[in-house]
């Protein structure tokens, strides 16, 4: 165990300070701790070094730590670190290259169903979109097949030759997609349905539910031919109502927001043997699909159900018929059969199908248009099974708000992460407010561009308000740090430029008749070298709070200069009036630019929020059509009420830059006014009849 904490807390001693914060907030977030607890934000406060985090992973995730890690560093940008556990990092080679198929849902001898870790991390590799294409249909019909083929390969999902089912539970196996460069194809195969060595139908419906709900297209997969028998196995259909919900509320789902959100259909008929015609006439095989969908008035509900459901459901509809596809001893070979000992009207029939699937299936999604990672994939997996495991239906808003929360968390996070970094590029201390404003800007606004990308469902601004205060905060926090830095390059230059004043005080040098005119004037020559050296936003208040110190030193100096007349040293202490107002006038104005800065800053974020607000209301707009009018126009509405609100919030932070420069203007009319005290022609300048020698200096 020691040299396992050593290990992690080697690894932990390698992160950045940023990092490491990055660290320890994944390390509260559910989907980051492999199904443990996670860890309390205040057990981690309390944890104030790495030792402390090192013993929190050890005590709260036994035998989980390794597994922890991974997941957690190639998040904080040092997946480089995994390496050293002797794990593979998954974020070098891209998920989607996988040689093999795995088990993404795990069915037991019981029906219960669970997703299994090591398929989901694959999922929370893959950024890309995917296509997700299941199969679906009785056990022993050639689904896997079809599924190798779509993977381009003779072999992966077992084909098997006998007559028990291969495949239990549902299958995955993600691979590049053919014809999408930024896409991955994930195909799912399922457990066959009507096993009888089962025994359990309830099995079979969730199965066929869970292949719905995580799938852009629906394969159906049956023997023969499309009539009556073929139709009373495909009775899965019917249960979708009961086993699928759209909406959290009590309220009955509407059958075309059903039709929506579910995927596309095609219908594969195997070892199709009769001729395409109706009525004697030649016909597609989609009409042939569709004319076994027709109801008959007055038949049973079982033989009009189950043709209304796929109607009512499932858009659009596709079908394919297949020869059978070589002798029955080939048959039973088929992972190791070539397309040449195929039959040659099959291995066409099988191009045209998975041509169709390459080209008009489209990418998962799941709520209003967001687009699904294999990330994203996996947490919906989670959801639904969890709701199935615990007795509910799954439901597609639940899935969608639970899966906001999260994608919405890790946004705040990433865009976050990406302000940090790109805050990296300041030098401190800044020459000037602006500088430090326009990289702020710079880097602010890639941090809201990889927000809103990744984000969704922000409905009440929750995570769009975390944002704003997470930058603030790190901004703060730089800003400090910069004033900070400034402060102490600035007491490093006085020390550098006026060290020699500070001698010539302590030797005495400025105690003789005429003294006093001389520090005026090393004072003077030293205050322009200092203002040269540009020593960041605090200079003048530095140099302000350095001359003020002086001004004891002076007053002593002009008191024991003897050469001064009553008046001149009444002119003299006018003039230090004047220089000590100036210098507050200088730190005042320079207060105010800053704060001007600050000010134009928050405004422009505002003004962003507002921009963000305004686009979601014109896609609400365009977006909006006759079957969802009701719908679309209550997301208007909510946008517009938080445009309004976001308005309300931009004129108040008018008003406090209105009453700053109010207040500014107050400051600069009191410096105005003891400027004022002081007689014009001493401002500034030494009396006129003081005889000026100035003493020779090696170092000014």
């Amino acid at each position: 165990m020691t040299s396992l904490k050593n290990r992690i807390l080697t690894n932990l001693k390698s992160l950045g300070q940023e990092e490491f914060d990055s660290f320890k907030w994944q390390l509260q977030q559910p989907e980051n701790v492999s199904g443990c607890k996670p860890l309390t934000k205040s057990a981690l406060q309390d944890a104030d070094t790495r030792e402390k985090v090192v013993d929190l992973i050890v005590q709260n995730f036994p035998r989980r730590e390794l597994e922890i890690m991974a997941n957690i560093l190639p998040i904080v940008h040092r997946g480089d670190l995994v390496g050293a556990f002797g794990l593979a990092c998954s974020m070098k080679e891209p998920a989607c290259s996988m040689r093999e198929p795995v088990c993404l849902i795990e069915s037991d001898s019981k029906g219960s169903l669970c997703v299994v870790p090591s398929a989901l991390k694959i999922l929370q590799q893959i950024e890309q979109k995917v296509v997700v294409v299941s199969v679906v249909g009785l056990y022993r019909t050639g689904k896997s097949y079809l599924m190798n083929r779509l993977a381009g390969e003779n072999k992966g999902f077992p084909l098997g030759s006998t007559v028990q089912s291969k495949t239990k539970g549902i299958w995955m196996w993600c691979v590049p997609h053919p014809r999408k460069a930024d896409h991955t194809l994930v195909l799912l195969d399922t457990e066959g349905l009507g096993d009888v060595e089962k025994g359990d139908t309830k099995n079979d419906n969730w199965i066929f539910a869970m292949a719905v709900l995580l799938s852009s297209t629906l394969v159906y997969n049956s023997m023969g031919t499309i009539d009556n028998t073929s139709m009373e196995k495909l009775h899965y259909v019917t249960e979708l109502t009961k086993n699928i919900k759209m909406k959290s509320k009590a309220e009955k789902d509407d059958e075309r927001t059903i039709a929506r959100y579910l995927p596309s259909f095609v219908w594969a008929v195997r070892d199709f043997s009769l001729k395409l015609e109706l009525d004697g006439t030649p016909c597609t095989e989609n009409e042939y699909l569709e004319h076994g969908l027709k109801e008959i008035q007055g038949a049973k509900p079982q033989y009009n159900e189950p043709r209304a459901c796929l109607r009512k459901f499932f858009q659009p509809r596709h079908c394919f018929v297949f020869d059978i596809p070589a002798h029955r001893k080939i048959m039973q070979q088929m992972e190791e059969a070539t397309d040449a000992e195929l039959d040659p009207e099959f291995v066409e029939q099988a191009k045209k199908f998975t041509e169709h699937i390459y080209t008009k299936s489209g990418a998962k999604f799941v709520g209003d248009g967001i687009k699904v990672t294999g990330r994203i994939l996996g947490q919906l997996a989670e959801t639904y099974v969890e709701a199935i495991r615990s007795g509910d239906v799954p439901c597609l808003e639940n899935a969608v708000v639970a899966l906001a929360e999260i994608e919405n968390a890790r946004a705040v996070e990433q865009a976050r992460v990406l302000y940090v970094k790109g805050m990296e590029s300041v030098r401190f201390p800044t020459k000037t407010m602006e500088e430090l404003s326009a990289i702020h800007a710079s880097s602010e606004r890639e941090a809201w561009s990889l927000f809103r990308k990744r984000s969704f469902r922000d409905d009440n601004q929750e995570y769009q308000k975390k944002l704003v205060s997470a930058l603030q905060g790190e901004y703060n926090q730089i800003s400090e740090k910069n004033i900070k830095e400034s402060r102490k390059a600035c007491e490093q230059i006085i020390q550098r430029v006026f060290k020699s004043l500070e001698n010539k005080v302590g030797a005495g040098l400025y105690s003789v008749p005429g003294g006093y005119v001389t520090f005026c004037q090393d004072l003077e020559v030293m205050t322009g070298t200092y203002r040269r050296a540009e020593g960041g936003v605090k200079a003048e208040e530095v140099l302000k709070t350095y001359l003020d110190e002086k001004a004891t030193v002076g007053t002593a100096i002009l008191a024991a200069d003897k050469r001064l007349s009553e008046a001149q040293r009444r002119a003299e202490e006018d003039k230090a009036k004047w220089e000590k107002a100036e210098r507050e006038r200088l730190a005042t104005e320079e207060k105010r630019k800053a704060l001007e800065v600050e000010m134009a800053q928050q405004r422009k974020t505002e003004e962003e929020h507002i921009k963000q607000l305004n686009d979601k209301m014109e896609k609400y707009k365009k977006d909006a059509d006759d079957n969802h009018a009701k719908a679309d126009k209550a997301k208007w509405e909510k946008a517009e009420r938080e445009t309004l609100a976001t308005e309300e919030k931009r004129k108040a932070t008018e008003e406090k830059l209105k009453a700053l420069e109010v207040k500014m203007a107050q400051q600069r009319a009191e410096v105005n006014m003891a400027v004022k005290t002081v007689p014009a022609h001493r401002r500034g300048h030494p009396p006129h009849d003081i005889t000026v020698t100035r003493q020779e200096d090696d170092d000014p």
